[in-house]
């Protein structure tokens, strides 16, 4: 099943990457770039699930998070030509938002309950 999570989640950030690429402006103040980050991100989310670091309870929010931070950019990146300073400067915000809880879920020293024993 955690699988399957992961594999939604690389696909959306996936399809964030390529839709996103080509509208990218020189206004990105990160060096990365948003996308960049947000597919770092993701494999932030991917290593602490793999390394079960992260419960699934945390696996569900980073994924709401990620989620809405990819809506608010294709919003942004649909009402006009490519992201403004504004725009981005929003954007960084909520991605630091999520990259501190990404390191707190992996970091808190909880770890998923192991699989119920088949009976």
């Amino acid at each position: 099943m955690t699988g399957k999570i992961v594999t939604i989640v690389m696909g959306l950030a996936l399809m964030t990457l390529t839709t996103g690429a080509s509208a990218a402006t020189t206004t990105d103040r990160h060096p990365r770039g948003v996308n960049a980050r947000e597919h770092h991100q993701v494999e932030r989310i991917r290593q602490g699930v793999k390394g079960d670091e992260i419960t699934r309870a945390e696996l569900d929010k980073l994924r709401a998070d990620e989620a809405a931070v990819q809506a608010e950019e294709r919003v942004y990146r649909r009402s006009g030509d490519g992201l403004t300073r504004r725009e981005t400067r929003d954007l960084e915000r909520d991605l630091n938002q999520t990259s501190r809880e990404i390191y707190r879920a992996k970091h808190n020293g909880r770890a998923p309950s192991p699989p119920a024993a088949a009976q």
